[in-house]
């Protein structure tokens, strides 16, 4: 069985225009900006969040797009990314003009959670425990 030697999950992703999604991630959102490398199918950016390693990959070839949503298809569907003060976040992204897909609501007692929308369309979830 695996055995982790670090304790966070690292995510890549394909994106379609890779100045719209660093603004995203790193400017709006907030994510250190590690570097740039070459990857055989394009070039990586690698963005940090605590721990994990956040890759956003410009392809050499873009693909095509999949259906946005949760329910949409199989697979990856969404990141998670659980943070501090998600009332001021989701305030400062709604006056920034982000489109949410789940604006913030309480779906447990203590659990407070928000969905937006990246360039791409694809479904960033931002989690607040108390």
């Amino acid at each position: 069985m695996m055995k982790p030697a670090k304790d966070s999950l690292d995510l890549g992703i394909l994106v379609s225009d890779i100045k719209a999604s660093l603004e995203f991630y790193r400017d709006t959102l907030g994510l250190d900006y590690v570097g740039e490398i070459p990857v055989w199918f394009g070039t990586m950016h690698r963005l940090r969040f605590g721990s994990s390693d956040f890759k956003v990959i410009q392809p050499n070839t873009i693909p095509p797009k999949g259906p946005v949503g949760l329910e949409s298809q199989l697979g990856f569907r969404y990141v998670t990314f659980v943070i501090q003060d998600l009332r001021g976040v989701c305030k400062e992204l709604q006056s920034k003009g982000i489109e949410f897909f789940l604006p913030e609501k309480e779906i447990f007692p203590g659990v407070r959670i928000a969905m937006v929308k990246d360039p791409d369309g694809n479904i960033v979830e931002f989690v607040e425990r108390s």
